[in-house]
């Protein structure tokens, strides 16, 4: 197997990496470590800029492989137009969906037993007691039943809520019961307690929760967002949480990072987290093992796992 292959992370810090094939350490600085011509499996920068990460992408005419370490590729995708026919990219399902599944089970429950308004009582010296809503007996609706979908389903059953409604790209049966197509939508909002929004953003997607979409969510509902901002119409949104309606837990926005002055962040009921449902302590252990064992498929001649989509 010839050819270069870029990481973010040193080789030697990657246990498992099959011999044979010539490591080059890039994490997107200024300079590149080598020709970007001779690079053949490129790994993506993680956390970092959509900018840095196609930057070497129109030189890599070599490339045969491009592997994100985000479970979402939009960020690269502007970039795939610069490759060949035949190019595979590939996500990292699998490295995400447990950070991911815990943070939105965090800010369901912070956001319906208010912890918010506790820690603010908290500064303030403030006894703030009351009652407040419960995850058990709530029906919730999962937009976007992939990986992570099902993990977070995983955490919400110890929690004894009423019904899980599963909603992905299009209709099938899983082990846990029926998932709805997008289709399905429109007469699935009305029951949902909660709805968590954990799609990736495609064409399809992009403001998909917007005005009648939210029209829709009954009073007091609770809407969550750890996908990506852009399937959220913020405008919509707005309308609706300042109103008072319904209540929002946002790990990601649009735009974002969100300004400082940004209505969002005043707006009732609303509690935002800075985009950190991946960068957990279970991301590096996880992104190796990936990296290692896609590496190996790659040396052996074998398929890629987690392949989004071909060039071309």
């Amino acid at each position: 197997m010839t050819g270069d292959v870029w990481l973010p992370f040193p080789a030697a810090e990657v246990p498992g990496l099959p011999e044979g094939l010539n490591y080059r350490f890039w994490n997107g600085e200024p300079d590149f470590p080598a020709d970007p011509a001779d690079c053949a499996f490129y790994v993506v920068p993680y956390m970092k800029s959509a900018e840095i990460g196609i930057r070497p992408l129109p030189r890599m005419t070599s490339v045969r492989a491009v592997q994100t370490l985000s479970a979402g590729v939009d960020h690269v995708q502007e970039g795939l137009k610069y490759l060949r026919p035949g190019v595979q990219l590939c996500n990292a399902r699998g490295v995400h969906d447990a950070s991911t599944a815990e943070l939105a089970l965090t800010l369901i429950l912070a956001s319906l037993r208010g912890i918010p308004d506790f820690v603010r009582g908290q500064d303030r010296g403030e006894w703030r007691s009351g009652f407040r809503p419960a995850l058990a007996d709530k029906t919730v609706l999962i937009v976007g039943y992939g990986a992570i979908g099902s993990a977070i389903e995983d955490r919400l059953v110890p929690f004894e809520v009423a019904r899980v409604v599963r909603v992905a790209r299009s209709a099938r049966t899983t082990g846990r019961g029926p998932v709805h197509a997008l289709g399905d939508l429109p007469a699935l909002l009305p029951e949902a307690d909660v709805v968590i929004v954990v799609t990736p953003l495609t064409e399809d997607t992009r403001g998909l929760v917007g005005a009648e979409f939210l029209a829709r969510l009954k009073d007091g509902a609770l809407l969550v967002n750890v996908g990506r901002g852009p399937v959220v119409d913020t405008k919509a949104l707005l309308t609706e949480v300042e109103s008072g309606r319904i209540l929002a837990a946002l790990d990601v926005t649009d735009p974002e990072p969100l300004p400082q002055e940004h209505p969002l962040w005043q707006a009732p009921g609303v509690l935002i987290s800075p985009h950190v449902g991946g960068p957990t302590s279970a991301f590096m252990p996880r992104a190796k093992r990936l990296l290692a064992a896609q590496l190996g498929r790659f040396a052996a001649g074998e398929e890629l796992d987690n392949v989004v989509l071909t060039v071309g």
